[in-house]
């Protein structure tokens, strides 16, 4: 029902720096509403509202079965893979020819085709058109921050590139508690935003002739706790 687009999704359109596979329906982060359900799936039913996700867990490995990783041996993204797992076809069709898959979920159609470990099941009272986000710039930043940098209360992070993950990012650094949230962007005009998610400092690189990490360094007296490039 609901997608936007991605940066990742022009990248791999423009087919810069990899193998193109081509004709394909790319989308990535959206929520919808289950239509149909293939052989076999038990814990989902037609008319429930989720999220696609890229890096799905068949929830059996031991990346899935571990707090330290959420790649899965199975269903971990793969930006060449374009087609299903189950046959090695695709679910696309034009004129009786192919049209590939994107990371497991094609989005940027009125109807998809997605592993069952590449959906998440989300609560129907929660409006598809807001929460969609969630299915990738959201939960990337805030995940980042959150899951993987683990700043402590009180700490000061930067944040480097003040656009939707790290937004999302510096909202992650609010909510654990750090002090200092620098938001580092070449546009100043995204400062102003990013007050509204945690940042209370800002540095733009073009206002100095020195490295951004001796500015950094200058204001922290020795640098920061955590950084997150977004």
């Amino acid at each position: 029902l609901f997608t936007s687009l991605c940066h990742t999704d022009v990248y791999f359109w423009e087919a810069k720096g990899q193998t193109p596979v081509f004709p394909r329906i790319f989308g990535h982060e959206a929520g919808g509403v289950v239509e149909s359900l293939g052989e076999g799936v038990t814990d989902l039913k037609p008319g429930d509202h989720v999220l696609p996700v890229f890096t799905g867990e068949c929830g059996d490995c031991r990346h899935c079965k571990s707090e330290e990783s959420n790649m899965c041996d199975l269903l971990r993204i793969n930006t060449d893979r374009g087609v299903m797992l189950s046959d090695g076809k695709t679910r696309f069709s034009i004129n009786g020819k192919p049209i590939y898959h994107f990371v497991g979920t094609s989005t940027f159609s009125e109807y998809t085709v997605v592993h069952v470990g590449c959906v998440a099941k989300v609560n129907p009272a929660a409006p598809l058109d807001k929460i969609f986000v969630l299915s990738c710039g959201i939960s990337t930043g805030l995940g980042a921050i959150l899951n993987v940098a683990k700043p402590t209360k009180g700490s000061t992070v930067a944040i480097f590139g003040l656009g939707a993950v790290g937004l999302a990012a510096a909202e992650g650094a609010r909510i654990a508690g750090a002090s200092r949230i620098i938001g580092v962007d070449l546009n100043p005009n995204r400062f102003e935003e990013a007050k509204k998610f945690g940042c209370n400092e800002f540095v733009n690189p073009k206002d100095y002739d020195k490295p951004v990490q001796e500015v950094l360094a200058e204001m922290t007296n020795g640098g920061v706790d955590r950084s997150v490039e977004c």
